[in-house]
């Protein structure tokens, strides 16, 4: 939609991969459209994954014992976290749609995009208490989920080895970006990839484009614990 910016948030080291793929053609897609779409690659940019007290460039509210949680949220508000979490945050901040995509690791999101989480979405940026969930600090926003798995979808049902996928969602959707205000979209995972045929493939990339058509008449989905694990 044309006026609409959108941040993807791109977690994969590989350019050519299937992520980097899903990556690209979300990039054309909205652009398309007239979206002003901007690009986080946190590999491209080796964007630093830990939380230390390096990320507090002023001094410290309390030196004799260092809580991170505390120390960043006193930075927040005097604007003294470092640059590269205050550029991120503004991108957010900017942002209509926040787009992540990434392989699945160990049922969650790859180390250096939980870094970012950790180090991005801090306490008087994203969320404050009180102001968390539906009054999360970044609420009016949308974010989704876009993500490859190792494991067939037959896997990710309830009866599947893994279970039902929704599980796995909860702390990621429910305990991340609703916490944050954001209203989230229903994910979109692209199931074991690296298995598929290269036509299945090219269907998989396709049926992204497609659904990114439309993806501002989506309704978000009821961020609550029913909608993971039923009644």
């Amino acid at each position: 939609m044309a006026g609409k910016k959108v941040l993807i948030v791109y977690a994969h080291q590989e350019p050519r991969s299937f992520n980097g793929s899903l990556k690209d053609v979300a990039v054309a897609e909205l652009s398309r459209q007239g979206c002003t779409v901007t690009v986080s690659d946190l590999y491209a940019m080796d964007f630093e994954p830990r939380a230390t007290r390096k990320d507090i460039t002023g001094a410290l509210s309390s030196p004799e014992f260092f809580s991170y949680s505390v120390e960043a949220y006193e930075a927040c508000k005097k604007r003294s976290l470092t640059s590269d979490i205050i550029a991120e945050q503004k991108k957010v901040q900017e942002a209509d749609l926040v787009m992540f995509q990434f392989p699945l690791y160990w049922f969650s999101v790859p180390a250096i995009l939980k870094g970012w989480m950790d180090r991005v979405l801090c306490q008087g940026f994203a969320f404050d208490l009180p102001g968390f969930y539906d009054d999360g600090l970044l609420k009016g926003k949308l974010a989704i989920l876009s993500l490859t798995t190792g494991g067939t979808a037959d896997m990710y049902g309830k009866t599947g080895a893994s279970g039902d996928f929704r599980y796995f969602l909860w702390p990621l959707q429910h305990g991340t970006l609703h916490f944050c205000g954001f209203k989230v979209l229903a994910p979109h995972i692209s199931f074991a990839p690296e298995f598929a045929s290269e036509e299945e493939r090219r269907g998989m990339v396709a049926s992204w484009a497609q659904r990114l058509k439309t993806i501002w008449k989506e309704e978000p989905i009821p961020c609550w614990p029913p909608w993971y694990f039923g009644q």
